[in-house]
């Protein structure tokens, strides 16, 4: 069965945007891998989650191997560079940080651990990250010449379908003001955010489609581990069970050097042609 690696930039990216394409796979017997460049150190922890002079990144990386065990991954890694913080902050010219790797040191490293696994399957972010974080730009440089490096044929770019999201967000717009304030004035925020950056790809560039309904539940079970970063009253986990699903049910990836036609079916796995 192929194997299928993950490439993502801090602890909790797994979750939200692989996790039900992890899941599914390895249910269905695919070695499944998770690689994460940094452990998180810039993340802003949920007030109370942590003991008294407990690092935030161990407890991340804790987390992590909580998410991956909920998912059915079979190894995780770290590269073992530091985060770098939201763009234009000071933490960008950190020597230690992601950002400021070495494209080619990283990508052999990556290459490395492909390598060792066999990586069948690599799934990296878009161009601009999905939304213009640092590392998660840096993830997609590193992963893509970590392809080239091993011969990893097989490489798709993570993405939000950014119609899908504003339409969504119109539809739910309504819904989220009857269940609370708060939660209609993030939804606002975010439309903001949609409209104004860079925040995933338009629909017509997007490759495949992965339904990940069936493991909806392991999903956001996934995500509540990351409790330093996802808190019980945070916008995703106040959703909704339906809404939920809508909002996660779907994993949008863009084939590396790969299109769609106009009007035709997205792909549905990213294991198509693969034994």
């Amino acid at each position: 069965m192929p194997t299928l690696v993950t490439f993502h930039a801090h602890p909790d990216d797994e979750a939200i945007a692989t996790g039900g394409t992890m899941a599914l796979a390895a249910a269905a017997g695919h070695r499944v891998v998770l690689v994460t460049a940094t452990r998180g150190e810039q993340g802003e922890p949920q007030p109370g989650v942590l003991r008294d002079g407990e690092p935030l990144w161990e407890r991340r990386v804790e987390e992590t191997h909580r998410s991956a065990e909920i998912l059915g991954i079979h190894g995780v890694h770290f590269l073992g560079y530091e985060d770098s913080g939201m763009m234009g902050e000071p933490t960008n010219e950190n020597p230690a940080c992601f950002w400021q790797a070495d494209v080619e040191e990283a990508a052999q490293r990556l290459a490395a651990i492909l390598a060792d696994v066999g990586c069948d399957v690599l799934t990296i972010y878009d161009g601009h990250g999905g939304y213009g974080h640092p590392d998660h730009i840096q993830v997609h440089r590193v992963g893509r010449r970590a392809a080239e490096l091993v011969g990893v044929a097989r490489v798709f770019q993570t993405t939000m379908n950014r119609d899908r999201i504003m339409q969504m967000m119109a539809e739910q717009r309504e819904l989220a003001e009857e269940i609370a304030e708060d939660l209609a004035e993030d939804f606002d925020q975010r439309r903001d955010t949609i409209e104004n950056g860079p925040f995933g790809m338009p629909e017509a560039e997007i490759t495949h489609a992965v339904d990940v309904g069936a493991a909806i539940e392991r999903k956001r079970a996934a995500m509540e581990a990351h409790a330093s970063q996802i808190s019980a009253d945070s916008f995703f986990m106040k959703m909704p069970a339906e809404v939920f699903a809508v909002a996660f049910g779907t994993e949008w990836y863009v084939e590396l050097d790969g299109s769609r036609a106009d009007g035709a079916p997205f792909g549905t796995s990213l294991f198509d042609g693969l034994g």
